[in-house]
């Protein structure tokens, strides 16, 4: 493509709405424009790279043996009310009526619009396993949308969905598909991890993320130093722990007057706040619960919601607190507590601990688990920190930061049986189907490259992912034998197969160095003003590697280059 010819709005200044490095960058290089809060338009090279993307997606679904479909954007209410999902989603949810006054919302995700499908066509187990995916543009209403592709309201996504006779083939399944994930994103050219992960508004019992290692990530991941192990900071586990073996102690009342935070209860008392739990109060679903923890924890809200099946959780607010238990904030404990209660698993280790005294200025202690309350469950509810060790291994933790950009959920029957999906057995009997869902944030995976790949001048784009490959700039444009010798170069680029930008702008040469480096293409050739007389083109790699080549076999040494950097992403 001539440089010329094309539409590339790059910017000199960087935008002023641009919060992290993927979004000034995007913008800057003309690969992106904003319509509207959360909603761009895709320019050629960032549809181009985008492109890419959904190229390797393909190949490796198609492998993995799955089938490609589109399904509409616009999904019936019925649909979503058959899984239970349209009062449960939230706002997210973009809703609207038609003139005939049917509701409908925009998709976004497909899982409702699948298992109908399925339903409607798939009748017997001789048509299983089935596995199909769709690449699609999707909408989520966002309150806050920003970070442009990363967290926008419509976006380019893959999802994918499977249907088993069993569990058995759907743990197949599952595993077919993690191993295509990886393959993806190893041939993306990108550092990944694959976590674990809460399954969220999608459902189901086990799912993985995969997160782009960035410093500017969303996501903090725990990663285990001595094992596989690694989650995300809603679902990281630490070590089970080990009950205290000590005599319980004769419950004993303290005078704390104006003592309500953590850290001034302790030294007031002259204990550490391990030897303290705190009692939290939450509104779940509109109604309160309360949540016990160690004093040095925080709850983790993903791991209460799930617990006891809320769709909303937040903090109560201090005349929440007053208003549902008539006790004033920072003085409450489970003792005699009249709201649910949940402890988290390392209070019930505890023994002989101090606790709010259900009463202003008033705390207890040498309060004990089962002897002085009793809460409705006991779970894994807080949040792991440094001190906390592996589950598997035992090994510490290292916290880093991540992008999303794909998630593989366990769904099992959820939606089958909401939405009665059946199919007949071997012998003749009404099964559910057990149902997988995949997906993958096309355009987001753009995004988290840049955030993984850039420096002070810009973009540097992983070879699979650029919207072109090579570079080329002429920089003596009125010189006919370097020009020439440039046309001639671009049509035996393009002929190899090479996708070439050639900036035959008439330019100086600092602004064609700088697009050059903004737009971060993988390879720059350039021929200048001494190339008749030394015969040579200048080669320098986004990465910093600079080499001469003789304009004869350049073509070849490139072309071999490329081919080695992406055969290296291909290999298992």
């Amino acid at each position: 493509m001539r440089y010329s010819e094309l539409l590339l709005p790059t910017l000199k200044e960087n935008p002023a709405e641009a919060e992290v490095v993927s979004h000034r960058l995007l913008l800057r290089a003309g690969f992106i424009r904003k319509l509207t809060s959360g909603v761009y338009s895709y320019l050629p090279l960032g549809l181009a790279a985008i492109r890419r993307v959904e190229n390797i997606v393909r190949e490796e679904m198609n492998r993995a043996g799955a089938q490609e479909l589109l399904l509409p954007m616009v999904q019936p209410a019925e649909l979503w009310r058959e899984s239970g999902r349209w009062a449960k989603y939230g706002p997210e949810l973009l809703r609207f009526s038609d003139r005939h006054q049917r509701e409908s919302c925009l998709g976004p995700t497909h899982e409702e619009v699948i298992t109908d499908l399925v339903r409607m066509n798939v009748h017997s187990y001789r048509d299983l396993p089935l596995n199909l995916y769709q690449v699609q543009t999707k909408f989520r209403d966002e309150i806050r949308p920003r970070f442009g592709l990363m967290r926008g309201r419509e976006f380019i996504m893959k999802d994918g969905y499977s249907f088993d006779a069993d569990e058995a083939g759907a743990e197949i399944t599952y595993k077919k598909m993690y191993d295509a994930y990886q393959r993806i994103f190893k041939r993306c050219g990108l550092k990944f991890r694959a976590v674990e992960a809460d399954t969220g508004s999608i459902g189901g019992s086990f799912s993985h993320e995969f997160m782009v290692l960035a410093d500017t990530g969303e996501d903090t991941i725990v990663a285990c130093r001595g094992c596989d192990y690694a989650a995300n900071l809603e679902k990281a586990a630490g070590t089970e722990p080990e009950k205290d073996d000590v005599a319980l102690l004769e419950l004993e009342k303290v005078a704390t007057p104006g003592k309500k935070k953590v850290d001034d209860v302790c030294s007031f008392l002259g204990i550490t706040p391990e030897n303290l739990v705190k009692t939290m109060i939450y509104i779940a679903d509109d109604a309160p619960v309360a949540v016990l923890v160690r004093g040095d924890h925080e709850v983790q809200e993903v791991k209460l919601a799930n617990l006891t099946g809320a769709v909303d959780v937040r903090l109560a607010t201090d005349d929440e607190i007053n208003a549902h238990t008539g006790v004033p904030a920072g003085f409450l404990g489970p003792v005699d507590l009249n709201v649910p209660l949940y402890a988290d698993r390392e209070v019930m280790a505890m023994a002989n601990f101090v606790v709010g005294g259900g009463a202003a200025d008033i705390h207890l202690k040498n309060v004990n688990p089962g002897r002085d309350f009793t809460p409705e469950a006991v779970a894994d509810l807080r949040t792991v920190t440094v001190a906390d060790r592996c589950p598997r291994c035992g090994a510490e933790f290292d916290f880093v930061r991540g992008i999303e950009v794909g998630h593989i959920f366990k769904l099992g029957t959820s939606y089958s049986d909401a939405m009665k999906a059946r199919f007949l057995d071997r012998d003749g009997r009404e099964q559910v189907f057990v149902m997988g869902c995949y997906g993958i944030g096309v355009s987001r995976i753009v995004a988290a490259a840049i955030e993984q790949n850039h420096d002070d001048d810009g973009m540097i784009f992983p070879l699979p992912l650029a919207p072109f490959k090579v570079a080329l700039l002429n920089l003596a444009l009125k010189d006919e034998e370097v020009t020439a010798a440039c046309e001639k170069l671009y049509d035996d680029l393009e002929a190899a197969g090479i996708e070439v930008l050639y900036d035959d702008r008439n330019e100086r040469p600092g602004i064609k160095f700088k697009d050059a480096d903004l737009i971060g293409l993988p390879y720059r050739l350039v021929l200048g003003k001494k190339f008749p007389e030394s015969g040579g083109i200048e080669v320098r790699t986004r990465r910093g590697e600079s080499f001469s080549l003789p304009y004869d076999g350049a073509v070849k040494i490139i072309a071999e280059r490329i081919a080695g950097e992406l055969a290296a992403t291909m290999a298992d």
